[in-house]
């Protein structure tokens, strides 16, 4: 029964020997405070990897062509080709559950010569020409004006969506872009709207430096006919890109007649597949954190049952007396379980709180000092809290079954004559 006598005893039991109760508590509040922190760092970790992919629609392959590395049909090895509009459709009328097939041509880039002009102001920018779907596979948002839409690309329109980047570099502090003009290898397209994409490499400059134009535009006006130079292609949820990937290349290969066994004539990078690769790799890692955690703990919990066990045997005469006076046994029990279980909350809350107090520590060492690449925002969750929670209540009541069984085993004569 939780009476005020029997808390009264709890904490002259506990504090009758400081020092071994603050070792013993320290093995606990260690133990937690060790299986916090290392929750913490894996998801800081987590949190700096996962950024890399930004928003980029995660279930998406990105497929580029290369040259052939066997004879087929009567082309030799080493044959240089192109994807074509017809692959694009072919990939949309024979592979189900696709959300998103987007043809993509570029020309120009970052390190390249200058291939954009406004007035005397020139740059060396990445000029994409793209479907609308473009923006929900690679997504970023538009600060002014709007992206390009299927009447842009019906009509061929001259028009452009320009990285806050591009407009730093080729207009003036606080002048308005939309509406205005820009030269793109000497082609005129007015500019309908700006961007800026999220990023964690900085101020993500080569990102905010990208010029997206109509694909039917971009193909009419640099001459690439119904060339596609790479395709970025989404499935829907649900459905893994990933086992929906060897049927798009097949598919590829037939069109431009390549071997079926050239493993490399087609090139692609499955992000579904590498994403995947990062979630089992940190599940691993929070396996092993709660597991080194835990062991931590069980060494903690192991000491206060040690500990408990010598108390006992100290009160054996006490408990004895007890016994002889007409105590119920359950009532010993549970007092010995109560004092275990409270030594083990109250040093495991005291972990936690100075955990909590660590990582808000962490993050703000972050926050002042800018961020850190491959770690970002560490934390636990309130679940892990409460399963923290948890493992401490069973553990004390583990740590305080042994020695209350021992307690009440001991005869009520056999006590009293111990010295």
């Amino acid at each position: 029964m939780f009476n005020k006598d029997r808390w009264k005893e709890i904490l002259e039991v506990l504090t009758s020997n400081w020092f071994r109760t603050l070792l013993t508590a320290f093995g606990v509040f260690w133990g937690i405070l060790i299986l916090i922190i290392l929750l913490a760092a894996g998801k800081g970790f987590q949190n700096g990897v996962m950024a890399d992919f930004g928003d980029i629609a995660t279930n998406t392959m990105f497929m580029w062509s290369r040259n052939t590395t066997k004879e087929y049909m009567g082309l030799p090895k080493g044959r240089r080709y192109n994807f074509k509009l017809e692959d694009v459709q072919a990939i949309r009328d024979n592979v189900p559950n696709l959300r998103f097939v987007s043809p993509r041509n570029q020309l120009g880039g970052f390190q390249g010569a200058n291939n954009v002009t406004r007035g005397i102001n020139t740059g060396a920018f990445n000029v994409y020409g793209d479907y609308p779907e473009i923006i929900n596979q690679d997504p970023m948002t538009i600060t002014s004006g709007r992206f390009i839409n299927h009447s842009d690309i019906n009509e061929k329109r001259k028009v452009a969506v320009i990285g806050i980047g591009v407009k730093s570099s080729l207009y003036d502090k606080g002048e308005e872009a939309i509406g205005t003009y820009i030269k793109i290898q000497g082609v005129n397209f007015m500019v309908i709207g700006t961007y800026k994409k999220k990023s964690n490499d900085g101020d993500g400059e080569e990102s905010q430096n990208e010029i997206f134009v109509p694909f039917t535009t971009f193909s009419q006006a640099f001459n690439r006919a119904d060339n596609v130079g790479w395709m970025a292609i989404t499935a829907q949820d649900g459905h893994s890109i990933t086992s929906l990937k060897e049927r798009i290349v097949s598919i590829v290969k037939q069109n431009r007649k390549i071997h079926p066994d050239d493993k490399r004539a087609v090139g692609y990078f499955d992000l579904y597949e590498q994403f995947n690769r990062v979630e089992s790799l940190f599940a691993a890692l929070k396996f092993i954190a709660y597991f080194v955690g835990i062991l931590v703990l069980i060494s903690g919990v192991i000491g206060v049952s040690n500990i408990m066990l010598i108390v006992v045997k100290e009160r054996t005469k006490e408990i004895g007396i007890r016994r002889a006076l007409g105590e119920d046994p359950k009532s010993i029990k549970l007092q010995i379980v109560m004092e275990s279980l409270f030594l083990t909350i109250i040093s495991g809350m005291a972990g936690i709180s100075f955990g909590a107090f660590f990582i808000y520590g962490i993050n703000a060492l972050l926050d002042s000092s800018g961020p850190v690449d491959m770690f970002l925002s560490p934390s636990v969750s309130v679940g892990v809290v409460a399963a923290a929670l948890a493992i401490l209540v069973i553990s004390g009541l583990l740590a305080g079954f042994i020695p209350a069984q021992s307690a009440i085993k001991v005869r009520p004569i056999d006590a009293l004559r111990t010295e």
